[in-house]
């Protein structure tokens, strides 16, 4: 069975910097076992990059959230931790300069995967909008987003996503 795991912006501003939360350093280890696990048995990992430039405060999402984050080449852009030690040379990326990412809904069609799972952060809002894209993009294959491995800033946030996914058919497993 061919497999994807999708690391969603486990990145050193979400973690420990800017909008960083004591949940996303604590989703370390079980992403980075995650990650390794999916090597191991040569599967595929993608991760996503949250990836803004200079001038954020000016765009709308900077507008709605007026905190400087990932800013493309930054420290806050680099993956965190273990995560990025676990990175490998043939893993694919995609930088995203808005919540989910186009360029994500064609890399799933040409990979044509039966199961695609996805980490990371922040569960309501980025890892749920590329939950849906990959639902879009392979309404067939088995989505599943692993509850050890998401977080939020906001816990009720965190649920409420959660709930929603599994209504669209997410499987939402370790709730």
């Amino acid at each position: 069975m061919k497999k994807l795991l999708i690391v969603v912006d486990y990145q050193k501003d979400f973690v420990n910097g800017s909008l960083g939360f004591p949940e996303a350093e604590q989703l370390e280890q079980p992403i980075y076992e995650k990650i390794k696990q999916y090597h191991q048995e040569n599967q595929d990992v993608l991760f996503t990059f949250d990836t803004h430039q200079k001038n954020y405060l000016d765009t709308k999402e900077g507008k709605y959230l007026p905190i400087v984050h990932c800013i493309q080449h930054t420290e806050g852009w680099k993956l965190f931790g273990k995560v990025a030690e676990e990175k490998q040379e043939k893993d694919a990326v995609i930088l995203k300069p808005s919540f989910g990412s186009l360029e994500l809904i064609s890399f799933l069609q040409r990979g044509n995967y039966e199961e695609i799972e996805l980490v990371g952060i922040v569960s309501n809002i980025c890892v749920i909008s590329n939950a849906i894209l990959a639902k879009t993009a392979l309404p067939e294959a088995e989505v599943i987003v692993d509850a050890h491995c998401v977080a939020s800033n906001d816990s009720q946030l965190n649920q409420a996503a959660l709930q929603v996914m599994q209504g669209l058919q997410i499987q939402v497993k370790n709730l």
